[in-house]
C-alpha cells in the first residue's frame, strides 16, 4: 500500500512516500480502507517528535481515519499513528459509526476537533448559560466548532480571535458575536474591549506564549482558561498560584485522549450528540481543503504556518 513515512524526525522534509505491507488487524483492533486521512496541527509536533505521546521511528504519522471495514461498515476512528496510508488498523474502542447523513470530511472533523470543542465546554471549563466565551483560533478546526457550540449551548457572548479579516468574517458568520485581531499587543485589553469593558468568564486556548498569559489575565472572577495546545510553540509563564487568587481563576489543561479514560463512554457520548446536531443542520464543520498523499509536505506548511482554516483532509488514493 501507499504510505507516508517518517524515519528521522524534523519539519515536513521528513515526510516521505512509500510502499508498505498492508497492515494487519490485531486482537480489538479493525482494518480499515482508508477514504480520507484527518490532517491535525498535533501531527506536525507528531513528525518533529514534539508531542506529549513520545514517537517512534519508523513512523508512519495521522492520528484519524474514515473509511470501510471489510464487512462494509463506514467508521471513523482515532488511532495513535498509522493514518497517512491506504490502509489502517484502528483500535475498535476508538472507532465510530458514521451516519450515512456525514460525509467524510464532517466526520473526521467531529472525532478529533468536534469531540476536542464538546469536552472543553462541557469538561473542561462547565460552560454555563449567559457566561461570555473567548475561542482563540476560531477559524481554524478547533474553534470553528467550539463557536456554533458555545453560542447553541447559552453563551452569552461569543469573542473569536483570529489572524485575518477573512478568518474574523467566517467567525462571525458561524455565530460568534465580534472578532478581534489575534495579533493584537495587548490581548487582555482587546478582550475586556469585546466584552464590553468586562472581564471575560471562559477563554479556550491552543495558542501559548503571552496570548495565553493575557487571556488568564483578562479572566473575570470564577472565570476559566482551558488550554489545549501550543500552536505558537512558546510556553506560557509559569502559573502564579497567588495570582489565581486574586480574581479567583482556574486554569484546566485538556488532551484528548485521557477522556477515553473517563466512566460512561464519554467521548461515544460527545460523538452521538456531535453526530445528531450534524444531521439536524445545526453543526457544520468547516471544511478547509484536501491534499493527496502525495502533498503532504504542503499540507504540513500550510499547517506550521497557519494560512488554514476548518478541517484539513488527506486523500491517500491520490
Amino acid at each position: 500500500m501507499r504510505a507516508i513515512q517518517i524515519t528521522e524526525f524534523g519539519g515536513p522534509e521528513v515526510l516521505t512516500e512509500v510502499e508498505l505491507p498492508d497492515p494487519v488487524a490485531g486482537p480489538g483492533e479493525l482494518l480499515v480502507d482508508v477514504s480520507r486521512a484527518g490532517l491535525n496541527y498535533a501531527d506536525t509536533h507528531q513528525a518533529e517528535n514534539s508531542y506529549l505521546a513520545r514517537m517512534e521511528l519508523p513512523l508512519v504519522p495521522g492520528g484519524e481515519v474514515v473509511g470501510r471495514t471489510p464487512d462494509g461498515r463506514r467508521v471513523v476512528a482515532l488511532t495513535n499513528f498509522g493514518g497517512y496510508a491506504e490502509k489502517a488498523a484502528v483500535p475498535e474502542a476508538t472507532a465510530f459509526d458514521v451516519p450515512d447523513a456525514v460525509d467524510d470530511v464532517t466526520a473526521l472533523s467531529m472525532v478529533v476537533q468536534g469531540a476536542t470543542a464538546w469536552l472543553l465546554l462541557r469538561k473542561s471549563v462547565h460552560l454555563e448559560p449567559g457566561e461570555s466565551v473567548v475561542v482563540h483560533a476560531a477559524a481554524g478546526g478547533v474553534g470553528s466548532i467550539a463557536v456554533q457550540l458555545a453560542k447553541k449551548w447559552g453563551a452569552g457572548r461569543v469573542i473569536a480571535t483570529a489572524s485575518s479579516e477573512d478568518k474574523r468574517k467566517l467567525a462571525l458568520d458561524l455565530g460568534a458575536d465580534v472578532a478581534v485581531d489575534s495579533t493584537a499587543e495587548d490581548m487582555t485589553a482587546a478582550l475586556r474591549e469585546a466584552n464590553g469593558g468586562r472581564r471575560v468568564d471562559v477563554v479556550l486556548d491552543m495558542t501559548g506564549g503571552a496570548v495565553t498569559d493575557q487571556s488568564v489575565a483578562a479572566l473575570a472572577p470564577f472565570g476559566r482558561l482551558a488550554f489545549y495546545g501550543m500552536a505558537s510553540r512558546e510556553r506560557p509563564s509559569p502559573v502564579d498560584l497567588g495570582k489565581l487568587l486574586v480574581h479567583s481563576t482556574a486554569i484546566a489543561g485538556m488532551w484528548l485522549p485521557h477522556a477515553f479514560k473517563l466512566p460512561g463512554r464519554v467521548v461515544h457520548r460527545a460523538m452521538s450528540e456531535l453526530f445528531a446536531l450534524v444531521e439536524a443542520g445545526e453543526l457544520r464543520a468547516v471544511a478547509g481543503g484536501e491534499y493527496g498523499l502525495s502533498e503532504v509536505r504542503r499540507a504540513h506548511e500550510d499547517l506550521r504556518s497557519r494560512r488554514t482554516t476548518g478541517k484539513l483532509v488527506l486523500d491517500p488514493s491520490r
